[in-house]
C-alpha cells in the first residue's frame, strides 16, 4: 500500500503493488483545470472549477489515475453538468439561429405592408425630417419609437463587460452598434455566437470609455427617468389612441416590425439581467429584481441603477497554470 499526498490535505489511497526502485513513480499530469458550464437550458451560468487532483502513474504499460472525489461530488451535487474543455453544447445556439432566420424571413416576406407611403411619412415625422403640417402623431407610436432608442443603451449596459464572449473571440461591440438601427435583429447573431465565461476585466478598463460611461449611476438614472417618462406619456393616451395604434400594427410594415423588435427585446432582457447579476456575485441580494426585470424597459433599467459597481465585483477568474 502506497500513500500519496495530493494538492489538498487528503490522503488518497491507490491500490497497486509495491514498486521496485527501477519502477519509480513519475507523475504524467500535475494540475488540471476543468471548466464546467450549466447547459444552455440552465441559463448558461458559467462555473470555473480549480481541480488540482488528477495524477496519473504508469505501471507496465497501464495507467493508474488517482482522483480527489470530494471536488467531483461537489460538482455533481450542485447540479452542474461538466462539459469537457473544448466542447460546447450548440443546442441553444442552433435554436436562436433558427429564430433569427425565421424572423428575417417573416419581416422580409410575410409581414403586412399595406401602407408603404404612410410608413415613409411616419418615419420622416419621427426623425424630424418633416416640418409641422398639422398632423398629430399617435402618442403610443411616438413613445414606442423613443423607447426603441433606449434599448441599445440598456443592452450595452448589460452585455459590457459581463456578457463578452470568452477570450474576446467574438467582439460584442459591432453587434451593439448595429442594434441602434437593427434592434434585436442585429443582436441575435451575437447571442448565437456567445461563449461564456467573459474575459477578466482590468482595473484600467473601468476608468476608460465605454465602461466608465456604462457603469455610471448618472447614466443609469437618466435611463430610468427617461423610460418612466415615456411609459407615462403612452399610458395617458386615450383608448382611441391605443385602438389606432393597434390598427397601425396590423397594416404598417414599419410599425409591425418595430413592435416585434420591442417584444423580443423585452422578453430576452431578464436573462441578461440574470447573467450580469451572477457575474457580479449579487444574486443573493438582488434576486428579487429578476421578476421585476420582466417589466419592459423599466425593470432592466431599475436593475442597472441598483446593481453593485464592477470595482467591487469579481467578473472572471483566471485558471491557475499547471506547474
Amino acid at each position: 500500500m502506497v500513500l500519496l499526498v495530493v494538492a489538498k490535505p487528503n490522503l488518497v489511497s491507490c491500490n497497486f503493488p509495491t514498486l521496485k526502485n527501477k519502477h519509480s513513480i513519475q507523475p504524467r499530469t500535475s494540475t488540471t483545470t476543468t471548466t464546467a458550464f450549466i447547459r444552455p437550458s440552465s441559463c448558461f451560468k458559467p462555473v470555473t472549477i480549480k481541480n488540482p487532483i488528477a495524477v496519473s502513474f504508469r505501471k507496465k504499460g497501464s495507467i493508474v489515475i488517482c482522483r480527489d472525489s470530494d471536488r467531483e461530488s461537489e460538482v455533481r451535487s450542485s447540479g452542474v453538468e461538466v462539459v469537457e474543455e473544448g466542447k460546447r453544447d450548440w443546442t441553444t445556439s442552433i435554436l436562436l439561429f433558427l429564430l433569427w432566420a425565421a424572423l428575417i424571413y417573416y419581416v422580409s416576406f410575410l409581414s403586412p405592408n399595406q401602407t408603404p407611403s404612410t410608413d415613409m411619412y411616419f418615419l420622416k415625422k419621427l426623425l424630424n425630417l418633416k416640418g409641422d403640417d398639422g398632423f398629430r402623431m399617435n402618442e403610443v407610436l411616438v413613445s414606442e419609437w423613443y423607447i426603441m432608442g433606449l434599448w441599445p443603451l440598456v443592452y450595452s449596459m448589460l452585455l459590457l463587460p459581463t456578457a463578452r464572449s470568452s477570450k474576446s473571440k467574438v467582439p460584442v461591440w459591432p453587434f451593439l452598434s448595429l442594434s441602434c438601427f437593427g434592434g434585436i435583429y442585429a443582436l441575435l447573431p451575437y447571442f448565437v455566437l456567445w461563449k461564456p465565461p467573459p474575459p477578466p476585466v482590468e482595473e484600467a478598463e473601468l476608468k476608460t470609455w465605454p465602461l466608465n460611461f456604462l457603469e455610471s449611476k448618472v447614466t443609469a438614472s437618466i435611463l430610468l427617468a427617461s423610460g418612466i417618462g415615456l411609459v407615462i406619456y403612452a399610458s395617458l393616451a386615450g383608448e382611441d389612441v391605443w385602438k389606432e395604434f393597434y390598427q397601425y400594427c396590423r397594416g404598417s410594415k414599419f410599425i409591425h416590425i418595430m413592435s416585434i423588435d420591442f417584444t423580443l427585446l423585452s422578453t430576452l432582457a431578464p436573462f441578461w439581467v440574470y447573467n450580469d447579476m451572477t457575474a457580479r456575485k449579487w444574486f443573493d441580494k438582488g434576486s428579487w429584481l429578476l421578476p421585476v426585470s420582466l417589466i419592459p424597459l423599466l425593470g432592466p433599467a431599475l436593475y442597472i441603477l441598483l446593481r453593485p459597481s464592477l470595482s467591487t465585483s469579481v467578473i472572471a477568474q483566471t485558471p491557475v497554470e499547471s506547474k
